[in-house]
């Protein structure tokens, strides 16, 4: 029945005129035409041609006709989303009906966007085609201009889309078809509103989808973004994304509970939905540009509401891949390095505060979010590698370390980096590395980057270039390999390069020259052709390498030393699986370049100074180089010996300098030789001889190497014999001589002295260290002491004469730092009975023990200042921290058993040696926690003796720091409570000093913390300290605990409470009541250190209610209005309003008080300039608050304004006034002077006094035009919230213009009498008495309106 009528509506169709067609048709009922058209359909024959049959019959000017339109639409809507018909035959449909759409009228569109409305809510939409249909529906309706009927009323076209987009934005989506419905909204014409409803509702279905369906959604998003609402797209999917990553992280923690297992998203398909949404926007951002500058723009400014948020690890990533695009590549870095730099401020300025912690409880960090990304791009996020490694290289550059190199090769090792600059060059290369380690294509891309920036910034210090390249090394060596050709052409540039790049470039690829024979091949050509260089810095880069190569190279048969892993580090040493290919190969090579070294020995004392420092290691590293390193050494110092037993002085000095012209130069570092040869012989004598037991087969060579150990022996003996009895004058040297560096024969006597100074401290080495506790020995010992110190004494007189810079400085000692912990325990700590009687020749001399302790002082220093020490093993982190443990323990025991009054330090000039002891303590304190951080457990463990070897799990730092602090609290409450003329202001600093550097090991939530803090207060009270600079660090040390531990405020006040008291009022009938708090404020320390201080510590406050304030302004910015912002808003408002509050009582005692011209009253003025400025930027965040919300102000602001009007404003007015009397007194003293002076010293006098009132008067315009900025927008606060917050201000009399009658009469008599000639002077005395006055009545208008 149906297929015979279709066929007759095809047959009719096909007939010119429609009304027989129509006729047919209108017989048909609802049902039947819609069995004609499903059948046909389904049999896939002549559907298209039976629609339009049916749309032809039907045309739109009959009422029928729509009617019969709509039903074929109402019939094909569902028939399409059935599923039953082939995809083309369904596509070919809904074009036929988009097509015939426009013929309908509005009441039918309506009807027909209706229906589409129900079908999406009933969710019975499946493969989502008839949405075509949809879109064009709307589309037309909007065109409409009819009237519509919608409910009760009536809307025009437009507006019923409108409504009907709201209701379906409103209503229930099936999550199976928001793609196709997002990928609809494309074709629909949609108002700026409509679109921001429709990417709300999809954004909201993203949790109700499958994470795979994610991708294609969010690309459907972004194209329809390009319509507008960029800013909620991208703010949707970054927060999406975020959300995840947290949930991700929150499970990771608590993997206990199934159900919450299974739940989760595996974490790689997680991460590869991800990158598949980067690469569409990053794809949709190509075609649209202005999708880039809204994502940088949305980012920036949600950086500032809530960094956590804008800048999460999905972000991040997306912005690195987006900076792959060179026009946004430098706005993101920017975006992205200033971001860094003020994350680590933020951490740092949290950290310094406890106040500020316990407002800001979460801290954020952004180099852990951006290390993050480094992890999650091992999940084929490709596209994201090349930004990291711009972004590592960028910051790198942009933060390097500043100039002076040389001395700060230890801020490598720091544990903790103090600047943010430091912290972002160190985020820059922790970045590459990680890459590096993850991503294997950009790995020779890094590596060239690395080696070119290590050539071409030679100028500027390379440190952190060179780590990175050793730590890239170590982590992959054999990467280097493939790139061997770019390692060769570094090799080339290597004369051209600073001794320090040359060493460390060498020492990072030194794993890469074990594996590859090329290279090393490569390496010795270019290192044979740098030892004849005209270059004094290529002939020792050249030294250094071939140094570098012996050590590394072993014979076989080299003992393996298990304590020299130098700085290198032990995994480099590792890499010596290759090292045994060929042991005859080996030695071969390493004699080959010995002999070059040899060629050396004759050339500056530069190079010989090298190779003397670094023959040890090398004899340390390669056992079987000892008979030729030893020979190589006795040849050498054989030129200088005179073997002849009787005759002084035993060495050739002038064999050791060299003339050119008439200047004279140093040829042959005498001291370092001998040095050298101690060592190596000593290493020799304990290594070498204990293995040969073992083996007697080479008894030739044993002995040939018997040979060499015997002479040096009987060398050493007989100079040392033969220094001792050396008179000064043997060496051409006595009191008399000129030390002078200006001419020759006084370099050649400083040359000299350095030289023998430095051959009796070898040499005391040697014999203490051969002596075996022997007394003839350590007479020796003291013999060569004497001469050391006539020397030393006398170059000491010399530079106090002379007042050289050079002279102040002490030569570097000779002692390395393994003997001089060895030597201090000896004379300290030696118990042992029979011990005693040798060393009592040593402890009777106090010249000795000074020298000792100063000598571990000085070693101490340089490891501070380099990282490192001279001598052997000075390069050894573990031996130097070992030592630094035994010295510490001497020190600490010799000070606290001996205290310093106890000493006779009377008799000598110079400081004693408890000083020098706690001295050294300190030193060693500071460069534990800055070179050692991670060790401080083991180095507080190793001082307490009591304690035994306790686990190094159980060791509690704060409990074995508050023990030490123990120690010196005793010895400085001895020093308050001694008499007063044992009094020592120099040791008081040093213990103070010493307690404030222990202290940062307390946990400042500790008990011991809180007890030191009070036993701080406590002392700060008690005692009323005159000296200054004691004050000034008991004050200090009390500011740094009290911030730890809450707002230092409430002590401000009471310490201006004290100086108030102390200094007296301004006004002088005014008696001040006396109330003191802290004894330590008196007379002598009020003004100006201790007012400076507390102005000082006042400023740090005002600083962090400044930050505090910005952060308010961010977070009153953000429009959600979620309960917790607005609680944290409360929490921020209340503390800002509370410090302030309490600042303005101190700033109220403070500018009452009479205090003296100078630094204090300028300082006072700034802070109190800036205090202004602060209360103005809240009263602007409050206008702006006001603005956005209906909100009142809070009565705790109105407090705070009331307190500013009552007890600050009046007060600075009568200071200003105080301070303009102060400075006219000392211009009338002036005045008085020049009455008495001649006439040329006339000008020059009162244009000094002059400059200064002026100078010191600056600030005070500053100060009111800061005072009244805050009243103008009082007033405009008051205008908004309805609250006359003007009623507390006082109008003020102070700046008003005035006239002072008996001035005015007193100056017009002085005009009678006076000559005409004098008559400018006196303009010039009135005008500057009151600098500000010719403002006034301009300000008094301003007042007025």
């Amino acid at each position: 029945m149906a297929a015979a009528m279709a066929q007759r509506v095809l047959a009719l169709a096909a007939e010119e005129g429609p009304e027989r067609l129509q006729e047919a048709l209108q017989g048909l009922g609802e049902g039947e035409l819609g069995d004609m058209v499903t059948k046909q359909a389904l049999r896939g024959r002549e559907t298209a041609a039976l629609l339009r049959g049916i749309f032809r019959g039907s045309p739109c000017s009959q009422p029928s006709g729509v009617l019969r339109r709509l039903q074929v639409y109402k019939h094909c809507v569902p028939l399409v989303e059935s599923g039953d018909l082939h995809l083309s035959k369904a596509s070919e449909i809904i074009g036929l009906l988009m097509l015939e759409v426009r013929q309908l009228p509005g009441h039918a569109l309506a009807e027909l966007a209706t229906l589409f409305v129900d079908v999406i809510k009933g969710g019975s939409l499946s493969n989502g085609k008839s949405l075509e249909l949809f879109s064009t529906v709307l589309t037309a309706l909007a065109s409409s201009k009819e009237s519509l009927a919608y409910g009760k009323g009536e809307l025009n076209g437009e507006e019923f889309k409108k409504q009907l987009i709201n209701t379906l934005c409103s209503s229930k989506w099936d999550p199976q078809s928001v793609i196709h419905l997002a990928n609809m909204f494309r074709d629909i014409p949609l108002s700026g509103e409509e679109l921001q409803f429709v990417v709300e509702k999809v954004l909201r279905m993203f949790s109700k989808l499958d994470l795979q369906e994610i991708p294609p959604l969010v690309y459907q998003l972004l194209l329809l973004s390009a319509k507008g609402s960029k800013k909620t797209v991208l703010e949707g999917i970054i927060s999406f994304f975020n959300q995840l990553d947290k949930r991700q992280k929150e499970e990771q923690k608590v993997p206990q509970s199934m159900d919450l297992e299974v739940a989760t998203v595996p974490l790689d398909q997680l991460r590869h939905v991800e990158g598949t949404v980067i690469l569409h926007i990053i794809s949709v951002i190509n075609l649209d540009q202005d999708l880039g500058e809204e994502l940088i723009k949305h980012l920036k400014t949600e950086q500032q509401k809530d960094p956590g948020e804008a800048l999460c690890p999905f972000s991040v990533a997306l912005l690195l891949s987006v900076a792959v695009k060179h026009r946004l590549q430098e706005q993101i870095f920017d975006f992205l390095k200033t971001s860094i730099t003020r994350s680590c401020k933020d951490l740092q300025f949290l950290q310094a505060s406890k106040f500020l912690r316990d407002l800001f409880p979460q801290q954020y960090d952004i180099t852990a979010v951006i290390l993050e990304v480094v992890k999650n791009s091992a999940f084929g996020w490709d596209y994201v590698t090349q930004g990291l490694v711009d972004l590592g290289f960028s910051l790198m550059e942009s933060y390097e370390p500043k100039k002076p190199f040389g001395g700060k090769a230890a801020e490598t090792n720091c544990g903790l980096s103090k600047t943010p600059a430091q912290q972002a060059c160190r985020l820059g290369a922790s970045i590459l590395l990680e890459t590096f380690k993850v991503h294997e294509p950009i790995r020779s891309d890094v590596l060239e980057q690395v080696l070119n920036r290590v050539l071409t910034k030679a100028a500027s210090p390379v440190s952190h270039f060179i780590d990175l390249l050793s730590n890239i090394v170590v982590s992959a060596p054999l990467v280097l390999q493939n790139s061997s050709s770019r390692v060769t052409e570094t090799f080339d540039n290597l004369s051209f390069l600073p001794i320090d790049t040359v060493q460390g470039l060498l020492r990072a690829v030194q794993p890469l020259l074990k594996v590859s024979m090329s290279v090393r091949d490569s390496l010795i050509l270019v290192l044979q052709k740098a030892i004849f260089s005209r270059q004094l810095d290529a002939r020792k880069a050249a030294v250094a390498g071939f140094l570098l190569l012996l050590r590394n190279f072993k014979i076989l048969g080299s003992l393996t030393s298990s304590q020299c892993s130098q700085a290198i580090g032990a995994t480099q040493v590792q890499a010596d699986v290759h090292a045994c290919y060929n042991s005859a190969a080996n030695e071969a090579f390493c004699l080959e370049i010995l002999g070059s070294l040899r060629r050396c020995l004759s050339q500056q004392a530069d190079v010989r100074l090298m190779l003397y420092e670094g023959f040890y290691d090398v004899l340390r590293r390669n056992s079987q180089l000892a008979s030729s390193i030893m020979e190589t050494l006795l040849t050498q110092i054989k030129q200088y010996y005179l073997p002849q037993p009787d005759l002084l002085p035993p060495l050739k000095l002038e064999g050791c300098i060299m003339a050119q012209g008439d200047q004279i130069f140093l040829q042959e570092p005498l001291a370092h030789l001998l040095c050298c040869i101690q060592h190596c012989l000593a290493w020799y004598k304990s290594t070498v001889r204990l293995c040969q037991g073992a083996e007697d087969d080479d008894e030739e060579e044993e002995e040939e190497d018997v040979g060499f150990e015997q002479n040096f022996e009987e060398m050493l003996e007989s100079v040392t014999r033969r220094m001792i009895k050396s008179e000064l004058e043997d060496f051409e040297l006595d009191k008399s001589a000129d030390f002078s560096l200006s001419s020759g024969v006084g370099v050649k006597n400083n040359i000299y002295a350095i030289q023998v100074m430095g051959i009796c401290e070898v040499l005391i080495e040697y014999n203490f260290n051969i002596g075996n506790f022997s007394k003839n020995k350590f007479e020796d010992v003291l013999g060569l002491f004497t001469c050391y110190n006539k020397l030393s004494e006398i170059l000491r007189e010399k530079a106090g004469k002379n007042k050289s810079a050079l002279g102040n400085k002490t030569a570097r000692s000779f002692l390395s730092m393994g003997f001089v912990s060895t030597l201090l325990t000896a004379l300290f700590r030696d118990n042992a009975q029979s011990h005693e009687e040798s060393l009592a020749v040593l402890r009777s001399n106090t010249e000795f023990l000074r020298y000792a302790v100063s000598v571990a002082l000085q070693k101490v220093q340089q490891l501070e200042e380099t990282g490192q020490t001279d001598g052997p093993d000075g390069q050894n982190p573990e031996k130097m921290f070992q030592n630094l443990c035994k010295i510490t323990r001497v020190l600490l025991w010799r000070y606290t058993s001996i205290p310093t009054v106890v000493e006779e330090s009377g008799k000598k000039k110079g400081k004693s040696i408890s000083l020098l002891c706690l001295e050294g303590c300190l030193r060693i304190f500071n460069t534990v926690q800055q070179l050692y951080a991670a060790r401080i457990p083991q180095f507080l463990q190793a001082l307490d003796i009591t304690d035994g070897d306790a686990e190094e799990a159980d060791i509690n730092v704060t409990e074995k720091a508050a023990f030490q602090i123990r120690q010196f609290q005793r010895s400085l409450v001895n020093q308050f409570s001694g008499a007063e003329d044992d009094f020592n202001s120099k040791e008081t600093q040093l213990l103070v000093t010493v307690l404030s550097t222990l202290s940062k090991l307390l946990d400042p939530t500790s008990q011991q913390f809180l007890q030191f803090l009070t036993w701080t207060v406590k002392i700060c009270k008690e005692n009323a300290l005159e000296d200054i600079s004691c004050c000034k660090g008991l004050l200090t040390l009390l500011f740094s605990l009290h911030v730890l531990y809450k707002s230092p405020v409430s002590l401000l006040r009471e310490l201006a409470q004290d100086i108030h008291a102390c200094l007296g009022d301004i006004d002088q009938d005014i008696e001040v009541e006396s109330r003191s708090h802290f004894a330590i404020v008196n007379a002598k320390t009020a003004a100006p250190t201790v007012c400076l201080l507390v102005l000082g510590q006042a400023d740090k406050v005002l600083e962090e209610v400044d930050w505090l304030i910005k952060k308010l302004t961010s977070l009153g910015s953000d429009t959600s209005d979620s309960s917790q912002a607005s609680n944290q808003t409360q929490a921020l408002e209340k503390g800002i309003i509370l410090q302030l509050g309490t600042l303005l009582t101190v700033f109220h005692e403070l500018v009452q008080t009479a205090l003296p011209a100078g630094s204090c009253v300028d300082t006072l003025l700034r802070s109190l300039s800036k205090t202004y400025t602060i209360l103005t930027s809240l009263i602007k965040h409050y206008i702006q608050a006001c603005r956005s919300t209906s909100n009142t102000i809070p009565g705790r602001l109105e407090k705070l304004v009331k307190l500013s009007g009552s007890h600050l404003t009046p007060q600075c007015y009568s200071f200003i006034t105080y301070v303009q009397n102060i400075h006219s007194e000392s211009l009338s003293f002036v005045e008085e002077k020049k009455k008495k002076k001649k006439k040329e010293d006339e000008a020059a006098a009162v244009s000094t006094v002059m400059a200064k009132v002026l100078r010191d008067t600056k600030p005070i315009p500053n100060l009111i035009f800061a005072i009244e900025q805050y009243e103008k927008f009082l007033i405009h606060l008051s205008k908004k919230s309805k609250v006359n917050l003007m009623q507390y201000m006082k109008l003020s009399t102070s700046r008003d213009f005035r006239i002072n009658a008996s001035m005015l009469d007193s100056v017009l008599q002085e005009h009678n009498t006076e000559d005409a000639e004098n008559e400018p002077d006196n303009d010039q005395s009135t005008t500057a008495e009151q600098p500000d006055e010719n403002q006034e009545p301009k300000k008094k208008r301003r007042r007025k309106t």
